[in-house]
């Protein structure tokens, strides 16, 4: 069986299903290939389910702190996990059925459920069909990555995906990794009642981060009672009578941390290891991410990649724009490219961190005169009042342009307030438009044009 179409999309995370309709509407036959759970990372086991697991530690937090704002809540806050696991899933399911139901109500689109693999630059198979088109888009997305280490065929481990499957607060969760996915879990599940032990190799959390927000964050986390455990230079696993044991190989502390579970959360690696490229001719990097050029075309002429398994970005909305620029380039004689991507990203701790551009320390590597600007969330009306002060807000611009180059808001809010920069920045317009703004009172934004104003020579 085979059949002749004019784009075929491999893989419905959020690039994939937008494309699909945009290419519908544009009088293109499409097959849309799905082979697992329709919605990829985000709505199945990345941001929705996630983020509502986030909602439910935020709201134990609150009521615990609730004396604090004068409610007065009678007996001890209990976590009711099977109904925090129970809606989780049905927002999930709402995403995950709402894109499938879109997919299959798009006219001259066909969608298929199974495993495609290509079989030529022009060919893929999916259970006994082939494919043909002129045009391939990859949008396959990634999973946990499960390094090699000791003992690690000795006891059983969760990734992010099984970690979402349990409807039982871990005894004492070791987490190994302390970077975004592994720091969100720390907190979730301590709020839902589990000790939790943070292992990480590097001299810091978050090493992608400046040194302030690191230390900052590991304050925070350990104010709730986790434990930090940084420079593990050897990490390995083996079972123990209560779980597991983690073999911690630090400058501090003792050699071993014993949990009942153990997280891994040591990075991402691409889907793309069983999609048949070495037939089709498709170039990837040493890690399995497939080369794309500035237009996500990849090294074969009619075959594109977005999404995750490209590289330029692990975010549903780098992936989303990554659509938004094949999209345009292809329909609308647009020449759209990654390159001129601004990274913007949150951290969805409590307090949330939003990050935009350079971190203090990269602006510094370029070695241009740079201004800079810091303000403790104590100083942040809209903090005060809902009294939660963690953090800090903090810019850094470029002294000739007056072009902001990064900012990075650790604070209630500040995966919100974080777009006032991300706006300013994508208009490439200098920082003084957005100093003379006049913002709503009470928020976290209205201190952006006050942080500008503030800024000073690096250095000074």
């Amino acid at each position: 069986m085979s059949k002749n179409l004019d784009a075929i999309i491999i893989g419905t995370g959020q690039a994939g299903p937008t494309l699909a309709k945009r290419l519908s509407n544009a009088n293109m036959s499409v097959a849309v290939i799905e082979r697992h759970l329709f919605g990829g990372t985000c709505v199945n086991t990345g941001c929705i389910p996630t983020k509502a697991m986030v909602a439910s530690a935020y709201a134990a937090h609150l009521a615990r702190r609730a004396r604090d704002f004068g409610v007065v809540i009678d007996g001890d806050v209990r976590i009711d996990m099977k109904r925090v696991t129970a809606r989780k899933d049905a927002i999930s399911e709402r995403s995950r059925s709402g894109v499938e139901k879109m997919l299959r109500g798009l006219p001259r689109c066909d969608v298929y459920t199974g495993h495609a693999r290509l079989q030529s630059a022009r060919e893929v198979t999916v259970g006994d069909q082939v494919l043909t088109a002129d045009r391939i888009f990859l949008n396959v997305g990634g999973r946990a990555s499960v390094p090699s280490m000791p003992g690690i065929d000795q006891v059983p481990f969760l990734t992010n995906t099984s970690m979402l499957e349990i409807d039982t607060a871990p005894p004492h969760l070791i987490i190994v990794g302390g970077s975004y996915v592994g720091l969100e879990f720390a907190q979730i599940f301590r709020r839902f009642g589990a000790e939790v032990t943070i292992v990480e190799k590097a001299p810091r959390l978050l090493s992608r981060e400046d040194d302030d927000v690191s230390q900052a964050i590991r304050q925070i986390f350990e104010n709730e009672g986790i434990r930090v455990r940084t420079k593990a230079e050897c990490i390995g696993l083996a079972p123990h009578d209560e779980g597991v044991a983690v073999t911690v190989d630090c400058a501090e502390g003792p050699p071993d941390a014993i949990g009942s579970h153990v997280l891994l959360a040591v990075g991402r690696r691409p889907n793309t290891g069983d999609l048949g490229l070495d037939r089709a001719g498709v170039a990837v990097d040493e890690r399995g991410y497939i080369k794309v050029d500035d237009g996500l075309a990849t090294s074969v002429p009619g075959i594109w990649a977005l999404g995750d398994c490209n590289g330029k970005g692990a975010f549903t909305h780098t992936a989303y724009n990554d659509f938004e620029i094949v999209a345009a380039n292809l329909l609308d004689g647009e020449n759209r490219k990654v390159s001129a991507r601004i990274q913007a990203y949150a951290l969805y701790t409590d307090p949330p961190l939003g990050r935009v551009g350079m971190t203090d320390a990269q602006a510094r590597a370029t070695g241009r005169p740079l201004l800079t600007s810091t303000r403790p969330m104590t100083r942040v009306g809209r903090a005060v009042e809902k009294a939660e002060t963690q953090g800090f807000m903090k810019v850094v611009a470029d002294a000739g342009t007056r072009k902001i180059l990064g900012a990075a808001i650790l604070g209630t809010g500040g995966d919100e307030a974080i777009h006032g920069v991300v706006d300013i920045m994508n208009a490439d317009v200098p920082l003084d438009t957005l100093r003379w703004a006049v913002p709503i009172h009470p928020t976290v934004s209205e201190l952006l044009p006050t942080l500008l104003v503030d800024l000073k020579p690096a250095g000074s």
